[in-house]
């Protein structure tokens, strides 16, 4: 099954796709931010055209692993998008995304949206090693 991972950013919604195995993620794109209800509604359109069977949105937690003003934007969008799809929709903890992504790119001149959607596939790497069908996670 393939599954689409969400980075909710202020500015720009990074995303990433697995394969159809739901084993490899990668990145995807990055969408600039419009408004909740046409964000919602993309991000359903491409989930229905990359045939996602499970929606995973990136949740910010702070330092102490709380649900702070950040997370309850991200979990309104997640409301959003609900109302625009019937495909599952479920959080995973998005710590320390973004500046992996930076690490990971070894360079401070990635472009902001191409970050957010490698912060994306990170988001869903992390998750779909996590799934007990996955036996053969891939390393960080």
């Amino acid at each position: 099954m393939r599954v689409l991972a969400v980075d909710h950013g202020q500015a720009r919604i990074g995303l990433a796709i697995s394969d159809a195995g739901g084993r490899v993620a990668r990145p995807l794109q990055a969408l600039a931010h419009v408004a909740r209800a046409a964000d919602a509604e993309r991000v359903a359109q491409l989930a229905a055209e990359h045939a996602a069977g499970c929606i995973v949105i990136g949740l910010p937690k702070d330092g102490e692993g709380n649900i702070g003003p950040a997370a309850r934007r991200v979990q309104r969008f997640g409301a959003a998008l609900s109302e625009q799809t019937a495909i599952p929709i479920t959080y995973w903890d998005e710590s320390n995304t973004t500046r992996r992504a930076a690490e990971l790119t070894g360079s401070k001149r990635t472009a902001r949206p191409a970050l957010d959607a490698i912060a994306a596939a990170i988001i869903l790497q992390d998750y779909l090693d996590a799934q007990p069908h996955n036996p053969h996670p891939i390393a960080p």
